[in-house]
């Protein structure tokens, strides 16, 4: 185990796993091999609270994800689902992406139907944009499939990317050999997204964002 750092204050991090490959659904002639970290949780049954430096830790994986992918991702825009996706999305856009427009969904769930809030935002872009969703965590619940086809009629023609902090495994084992052994992978797959990038793997009940972000 190690600790995840990306500078700050000190406090009690989280305790990080070993790095594994994982191959995932990519571009054609992309590279499909992406270099995942686990999340063990010492408190099984209880949701694993991030601290900022693991979240900053995670977002960077992604970012060399995103640059590993095989050739060069511009994007137009970056979307967060919810709050902490917005967060991820805001670090993916200066950092990654040349300050690319950031478009915000909020999710309502009422009983078992999510509709997106009229607090929502979707920036105006060029025809057929390129489209990175960021989400923090998926596990059963098909929200990103809902976002993928609310962004594909907003947006037509759009390349759709998804890049998500933590995926949650089907079984005890954090460093899966699957894509398939992920609950989310049915989920994604239907989603059709050009590429799939992953920075870490959960187990149930999943992880909490810094400072409770929704």
């Amino acid at each position: 185990m190690r600790g995840a750092g990306v500078g700050g204050p000190n406090t009690t991090d989280n305790a990080v796993g070993p790095d594994f490959n994982l191959v995932v659904p990519t571009i054609d002639n992309g590279n499909p091999a992406i270099s995942v970290f686990s999340l063990p949780n010492p408190n099984p049954g209880q949701l694993l609270d991030l601290t900022w430096n693991t979240f900053g830790f995670g977002v960077q994986r992604l970012m060399r994800q995103i640059k590993s992918l095989g050739r060069r991702l511009d994007a137009d825009i970056c979307v967060g689902i919810n709050e902490a996706g917005l967060v991820m999305a805001t670090f993916l856009a200066s950092a990654q992406f040349n300050r690319c427009s950031i478009g915000y969904l909020r999710c309502n769930r009422v009983r078992n139907e999510i509709t997106f809030a009229a607090e929502s935002h979707y920036p105006e872009s060029v025809e057929a944009p390129v489209i990175v969703i960021c989400d923090f965590e998926v596990k059963h619940a098909d929200v990103v499939g809902l976002v993928a086809r609310e962004l594909r009629e907003r947006y037509p023609g759009a390349e759709l990317y998804f890049a998500v902090f933590g995926a949650m495994t089907k079984g005890n084992s954090l460093e899966v050999q699957s894509f398939d052994d992920l609950t989310g992978a049915t989920i994604m797959q239907a989603a059709r997204f050009d590429a799939v990038f992953i920075a870490a793997t959960m187990s149930p009940p999943g992880i909490e964002p810094p400072l409770e972000l929704r």
